[in-house]
This record gives C-alpha cells, sequence and structure tokens, in this order.
C-alpha cells in the first residue's frame, strides 16, 4: 500500500459490529465496483455496544472477499496479537489470505480492547504489557513470513517453528496508535500507522513521536501510510442521530475507560449516560451533497492522511457506496486523489 502523490486513498469500512458476514462479503464486492481500491474491516470478538448486535469473524470474511474481488486490496482494523490470538496463527492465517489474493491483503494490528481479549478468555493487562506483547508479535510474524525455521524465546510466547506455506507476496503490517507512546511503537516496527484524527488535531506530541520513531527503525515518514477513519453519513440528521446511536462511546473512547471495559451494553450504558448524542456527530461528515464529503476529506488530508478509511453505520450500506461511487470518488478524481 503505497503513497499516492496525487492525493488520498479512499478505503471503506466494513462494520462487524453492524452488519452479518455475508452482508458484510456483499458490501466489500459493491465498493470495489463502485472504485473504492481498498477496504478494511473490524476484528472483534464481541460488538463494541450491544445495540449494534453482530460480531462475525473478519477472517472468514476476508477469506470469502478474496474470492468475490480481483482489485480490492483489504486487510483489517485492526487485529490484536496480545490475548486472544496467537501471532503464529495471525502470521499463518495471512500467508494463506495472501495466496487467495496475492499483492491484496495487509496487516493491521494494534494493543487490543478488553471486551475482545478479555471476554474471550485470553485476559488482560495493562499498556505496558499489551504494548510488549504487541512488539514481539510484530517479530514473530515477521519472522515465520520468512519461511524460515524460527526460535524465538521472548517474555510472552516461545516459538519453535516454520510456515511452510510463506506469504506469496509481501504482507505490509500498519499499527494502531491512540497516543504518543503507541505511536513511537508504530513509526518503530510498522510499515505505516492507522491514526487518530482527534490526536493528529490536538496533540503535536502524538506525529512527531511517530516520526521519530520511523526514522530511528531507517524508515522515511513520508513514505508510510498515515491510515486514518473517517465517520460518514449520507443523509441529515435524522440519520446521522440514527448511526451515531451505534457508536455513541466514540468521542470519549481513548480517554474514559470504554476501551477497558468488557461489557457491550455497559459501554452502551455508559456513553447514553455521559454523551450527548449530538456530540457523537458533530464532527462526521454528515449530509446528501458530495461537496460535505470531499471537503471532510480534503481536512484529513490536510492533517497528514494518506488513507481515509470511509465509516458509516447507516442501514442504506448500499446506496452509501453507490453514492461515493458515481459522486464523491469522482471529484476526489477530478482533484487528484483517487
Amino acid at each position: 500500500m503505497s503513497v499516492s502523490p496525487d492525493g488520498p486513498v479512499l478505503m471503506y469500512a466494513l462494520s462487524h459490529e453492524t452488519y452479518t458476514v455475508p452482508e458484510l462479503v456483499q458490501y466489500g464486492t459493491l465498493a470495489e465496483k463502485a472504485g473504492f481500491r481498498m477496504v478494511w474491516t473490524s476484528d472483534h470478538f464481541q460488538p463494541w455496544q450491544d445495540n449494534q448486535g453482530h460480531s462475525g469473524l473478519a477472517w472468514v470474511t476476508l477469506a470469502a472477499l478474496s474470492q468475490r474481488t480481483s482489485r480490492l486490496v483489504f486487510g483489517t482494523g485492526v487485529t490484536c496479537p496480545s490475548f486472544r490470538y496467537l501471532p503464529a496463527i495471525i502470521a499463518e492465517a495471512w500467508a494463506s489470505l495472501s495466496h487467495l489474493a496475492p499483492g491484496r491483503v495487509f496487516l493491521g494490528l494494534g494493543t487490543g480492547e478488553k471486551l475482545n481479549e478479555a471476554a474471550a478468555g485470553g485476559g488482560w493487562g495493562d499498556f505496558e504489557e499489551r504494548s510488549g506483547r504487541l512488539v514481539e508479535a510484530v517479530r514473530i510474524i515477521r519472522e515465520l513470513w520468512t519461511g524460515r525455521r524460527v526460535r524465538i524465546k521472548g517474555e510472552y510466547w516461545d516459538v519453535d517453528a516454520k510456515l511452510y506455506d510463506k506469504p506469496a507476496s509481501p504482507i505490509p503490517i500498519y499499527i494502531a496508535s491512540g497516543g504518543p507512546k503507541s505511536a513511537r511503537i508504530a513509526g518503530l516496527y510498522g510499515d505505516g500507522i492507522v491514526a487518530e484524527l482527534g490526536a493528529m488535531e490536538s496533540n503535536p506530541d502524538y506525529m512527531k513521536a511517530w516520526k521519530e520513531g520511523a526514522r530511528e527503525s531507517g524508515k522515511e515518514p513520508s513514505k508510510l501510510p498515515v491510515i486514518v477513519e473517517l465517520y460518514s453519513v449520507v443523509g441529515g440528521r435524522k440519520e446521522a442521530r440514527q448511526s451515531a446511536g451505534l457508536w455513541h462511546f466514540t468521542p470519549r473512547a481513548w480517554k474514559h475507560g470504554y476501551f477497558d471495559e468488557i461489557d457491550p451494553l455497559r459501554i452502551q450504558k455508559k456513553a447514553e449516560k455521559e454523551i450527548p448524542l449530538d456530540s457523537v456527530y458533530a464532527s462526521w461528515a454528515v449530509g446528501a451533497d458530495a461537496e460535505t464529503h470531499v471537503k471532510a476529506i480534503e481536512k484529513a488530508a490536510a492533517m497528514g492522511a494518506t488513507h481515509i478509511v470511509i465509516t458509516t453505520a447507516t442501514p442504506n450500506q448500499k446506496e452509501v457506496i453507490r453514492f461515493y461511487g458515481d459522486k464523491v470518488l469522482p471529484a476526489m478524481a477530478r482533484k487528484g486523489a483517487r
């Protein structure tokens, strides 16, 4: 996944929290036909909120999507190699995906959330442990992908194995970050960063830490993808409130304990109590005209985003994909983006 000199690359989000696996495979196929070059999918054991209602296995969706598309690049936003998944199994799964769709897969990694890791029985830990597990996992995954026998006895895993079917083509790893500490880790160990728009806008140390980490590991930040998620609603206030009700926790997710909660229903109730609904979509792109969405994309690009993931929770997914394909993507192409 390269950085385009002509402007941001638009991606479409396939949210397992709000749709079934068959629906998501259909939406991914439609996204390719509409002109999206990339999609990502969430990788959860439970939804964020109880009212989202779904949580299919992302790896199954991606495997199915590989057989329904021919050009679409896809991956997770993000998979957590901390407690629920063994790094060696992630390495095996993505190597297999690369054989189904050579050159079309990426792996997004992060430190995880309690509603996935602990709820599935894998355990939970503080940031230091989770970040340590992430760094160790990246090393294990990359070394297994070489196809050589790997012997790594780390702090968290003891691996003595060979991946007999190594990747058919190189697989980039993008690391999610919510603050300067994790941004530095993304710079040191990732091929790009899954960044937070709010942190990019409000904390100058955030992207600085990422760039410093990247340069320390011998990489040029300007050549690395900066992936951000942009919430978008094709419609008006009614549709915005409908979507916001499913993502009620998002304005305070990183700073107010939502990631340390194990129960989606408690997350939902906590958000409904603490966060006014209208404030949830205050920064979203909401409108039925293409220019509203183009401006939001351009704003994110001006902040440094090279890849922008369009996320929407309204039930009219086919209409949203068609709207972007007919109006937004052509408008961005005229401006030099793709």
